[in-house]
């Protein structure tokens, strides 16, 4: 039986360690305190995440653009698009305008993006080669040994796909479960939200096959969210546009948050830690943190 030492989340933020089990906390990293720095190791599973992204418009061109600085000095090779990824039309001209244009440099240099099905993106999409969502509207892979990571179709969660969801879960033998959908389970965004009714199907199975961190989009903009049953949650919903305003801080879920511009994440997986950054459009960290697996 695992005691509550055993399970307690770590987070190593700018102020210190912090214990997430038990007790609630709400700790911001402060704008001059000093940033978790990645690590870059040689050995790590370095990747990007960016949900709501494929507006087509300057913004989403210029985040790309620091997306394409970070790179090159911390050479992560996945991204992760938590839908939103077609925003509007779907004509041949809208995934290069979208898509292929804005992130033109790192398809160029092999980096590989990894879909979920946002609510407005169609099912075609998982067609779509550049997506690399296998044909399906849920799938799983697993970038490097001991990690596994889980998209998921929120936008139609069928008893099929929660059946698959836990045999795979079931079967896996990895350290780091990594889950990445549409729908955030929690958010303090004001007009969409916490989503309660899947939270009610898919958080029992997180803490039955030990997840670690779950990655969602939806609400445009970035949260951290107060780890919810040893589990980090983030909203990383703001890589096409930030909605000013709409994060209710009174809600009890912030650890963190930003909503004045876009932003996308960047992760490393070493061992058994997962370090974190946040960052901008204009190039400001604006979060960032270091999370232990849960075991």
């Amino acid at each position: 039986m695992r005691t509550s030492a055993s399970i307690a989340l770590l987070i190593s933020v700018a102020v210190g360690y912090v214990h997430a089990a038990g007790t609630p906390v709400n700790v911001a990293r402060q704008a001059d305190a000093p940033v978790v720095q990645l690590a870059n190791d040689a050995g790590s599973f370095k990747f990007a995440v960016l949900g709501n992204s494929g507006s087509g418009e300057k913004a989403q061109y210029e985040l790309g653009e620091q997306m394409a600085a970070l790179r090159a000095r911390f050479d992560y090779r996945t991204v992760l698009l938590l839908g939103g990824n077609i925003q509007g039309g779907e004509r041949p001209q809208d995934f290069v305008r979208k898509f292929e244009s804005p992130y033109r440099r790192l398809l160029e240099q092999g980096v590989e993006f990894r879909a979920a099905r946002g609510t407005d993106d169609s099912r075609e999409q998982r067609f779509y080669k550049l997506f690399n969502m296998q044909g399906g509207l849920y799938y799983t892979f697993s970038p490097a040994p001991g990690i596994q990571l889980f998209a998921l179709d929120s936008t139609a969660m069928t008893s099929a796909q929660i059946g698959w969801l836990e045999e795979q879960l079931n079967q896996s033998s990895s350290a780091w479960k990594i889950v990445f959908l549409h729908h955030p389970l929690y958010s303090s965004g004001r007009r969409r939200g916490s989503d309660g009714a899947l939270r009610k199907i898919l958080e029992p199975l997180f803490l039955k096959y030990n997840v670690s961190v779950v990655f969602s989009g939806r609400d445009d903009f970035y949260e951290r969210i107060t780890p919810q049953k040893d589990i980090l949650y983030f909203v990383v919903g703001a890589g096409g546009m930030a909605r000013q305003g709409d994060i209710d801080r009174s809600s009890g879920l912030t650890a963190s948050a930003f909503d004045t511009d876009l932003t996308f994440l960047a992760a490393e997986v070493s061992g058994d830690s997962l370090s974190f950054n946040v960052i901008s459009r204009a190039g400001q960290t604006v979060d960032s943190g270091r999370v232990l697996r849960r075991k």
